[in-house]
């Protein structure tokens, strides 16, 4: 997370919102050495105090959770190069917009019998998503072998304590230098869903 305050502008429930729409993310853990990385997809719950997720069984993290873990979800957005030329102004540097959210808190495994729900939710909260598209249900699935790759995974939640975003998008900036680095951007920019960061960027900050 960047340490400057003036990038910390939103509240908790526009980064949750954030991450529920992302809905992917790196999980984060330290138990030895380097810190344990995985990519995983999640719900987070309604009222954003749990995220669910499943993990593959061999996966470092699932291994190391014979007790509660305390881990990081970082969920990242669009992002990209930002030119000093786009400002306007004399003396500026290179530097990078963002949009990132941690989730913080304490992750354990859930019973085993919570898994095909929380599979069934999962895919249908990401087919809604392709309509008019016919939804894909685990009941497409052989029984036989629908068994067989769940014993591969494990089903696990996440207790979110802290929520944390930075949206670092030019708000040390005039507004009307910010939003000509974003007309730039748009134009040139490369990074990740660019367009979309430099509509962030031209939106009025939050009072």
């Amino acid at each position: 997370m960047h340490p400057n305050p003036v990038f910390h502008d939103a509240d908790t429930n526009r980064n949750l919102a954030f991450a529920r729409e992302r809905g992917f993310g790196v999980l984060a853990a330290s138990v030895s050495g380097a810190p344990l990385l995985s990519h995983v997809p999640f719900l987070l719950g309604a009222d954003g105090t749990t995220a669910d997720l499943h993990l593959v069984r061999s996966n470092p993290i699932a291994r190391a959770l014979d007790a509660p873990l305390e881990v990081t979800l970082a969920v990242s957005g669009g992002d990209s190069y930002v030119s000093p030329d786009w400002y306007g102004l004399p003396d500026q540097v290179p530097t990078w917009n963002y949009v990132a959210v941690h989730l913080t808190g304490s992750l354990v495994l859930r019973p085993m019998a919570e898994l095909r729900d929380l599979l069934d939710r999962q895919s249908a909260g990401y087919e809604a998503r392709l309509l008019p598209k016919t939804p894909w249900t685990t009941a497409k699935m052989t029984p036989e072998v629908m068994d067989r790759l769940m014993r591969m995974i494990v089903p696990c939640r996440l207790h979110i304590t802290t929520v944390d975003g930075t949206w670092k998008l030019g708000q040390n900036k005039p507004d009307a230098v910010r939003r000509a680095a974003a007309d730039s951007m748009d134009s040139h920019g490369f990074g990740s869903d660019v367009g979309t960061l430099a509509d962030w960027m031209r939106a009025p900050r939050p009072k």
